[in-house]
């Protein structure tokens, strides 16, 4: 079988649809190297090459021009006797010959519909469109929670029979025991506080992480925050200033995949009040790391989370500081939880996400 991908996500992105996407070409390379991987996109770049190194997966630099991605990826692809061509972040060629190829695309989330206040009236627009397009044109969709398959059905009117959920597993860098050199260079390079909570993710509005500061204030309980910075930074920092809380919260950039798998593994607990999530790949680094997890009980986080994570409405601060507070104080609670998630985390482990995907590859075929 040969199996092109759209790598524009591959190559550029450094997290989120980054990571899904070298995740899901390494592990289906890892468990079927019979196969060939194809990676479609104008240029390569560092990120994934030591997946690129495989005998099975090649990048292919596809046809120049404006709009190439749009009008000649899908030909491309074609040409080089793919037959598969997975999109793997909504978004579907527009232009195809008349070569046989079958299309799958992975949905992530539909927030621009569900939360349109985060997004422009434009950026809204464009999505939406090029979302039908593409659901419209596979011959499967993916989801990657029953939360965005609901989704799909309700703002897409997409049938259910064509929809697939399957999860996505997080970074190898989460299920690895890091050594004890690399943990205390790590402890040592950020300065980290002996006990901590943390936070991973963008810090933006949806993320929530203004309620984890109002639910620390008061309190000596350190957070460490690990995320791109956007204008909504501003708010919390006033906040933090108002409050003088400057010393109790640590802002962390330039973090690798390593470092920040020791991050998670030291904390105490991981905190993710996020108002609506497509999936929550957090979550899922944190319970493979035996951190508990304190996360909103909305959208897709409880499937990620499981039933011994701790739950909180994401817009109750006090609700959210009570339960930081008593996890806290709570060794053996947390490891308790810790534990039980660790069991139930394994169903999002590598193998059986590469036979699902295996398994869908052969069905429409």
């Amino acid at each position: 079988m040969k199996i092109a991908f759209d790598a524009k996500r591959f190559f550029h992105n450094t997290s989120g649809l980054g990571n899904y996407s070298r995740d899901l070409v390494r592990i289906l390379s890892k468990y079927y190297p019979e196969n060939e991987y194809l990676l479609l996109n104008k240029n390569s770049s560092e990120r994934g090459k030591e997946i690129l190194e495989r005998q099975d997966v090649r990048f292919v630099e596809t046809s120049k021009g404006k709009f190439s991605r749009q009008l000649k990826m899908g030909k491309d692809a074609q040409r080089e006797g793919a037959d598969i061509f997975h999109g793997l972040s909504g978004e579907l060629p527009l232009k195809w010959s008349k070569e046989p190829i079958r299309k799958i695309v992975t949905i992530h989330d539909l927030i621009f519909m569900r939360c349109p206040n985060y997004y422009s009236f434009f950026d809204r627009k464009i999505h939406l469109w090029k979302f039908k397009k593409a659901a419209s044109s596979a011959d499967k969709i993916i989801a990657i929670s029953e939360q965005t398959k609901r989704d799909i059905i309700t703002y897409l009117k997409v049938p259910e029979s064509k929809i697939e959920v399957i999860y996505q597993g997080c970074h190898k860098a989460f299920k690895e025991q890091q050594s004890n050199e690399l943990i205390n260079t790590v402890k040592e390079k950020f300065n980290l506080p002996e006990r901590y909570i943390l936070n991973v993710g963008t810090i933006e509005e949806r993320k929530n992480l203004l309620s984890i500061v109002k639910g620390i204030k008061d309190t000596e309980i350190p957070l460490v925050v690990v995320g791109r910075k956007t204008d909504y930074y501003k708010k919390v920092l006033a906040f933090i200033r108002k409050n003088k809380m400057d010393k109790q919260v640590l802002f962390l950039e330039g973090v690798s995949m390593d470092e920040l798998a020791v991050l998670y593994k030291s904390a105490d607990i991981f905190v993710y009040p996020s108002f609506f999530e497509g999936f929550g790949i957090p979550v899922i680094e944190a319970l493979f790391s035996k951190t508990v997890v304190i996360t909103s009980n909305t959208s897709c986080l409880p499937e990620a989370g499981g039933k011994d994570s701790v739950y909180i409405d994401p817009r109750n601060d006090l609700d959210l500081g009570a339960k930081i507070r008593f996890l806290w104080e709570n060794e053996s609670e947390r490891k308790r939880r810790a534990e039980k998630s660790f069991t139930f985390v394994q169903k999002f482990n590598d193998e059986p996400i590469a036979a699902q995907l295996m398994n869908l590859y052969k069905k429409i075929l």
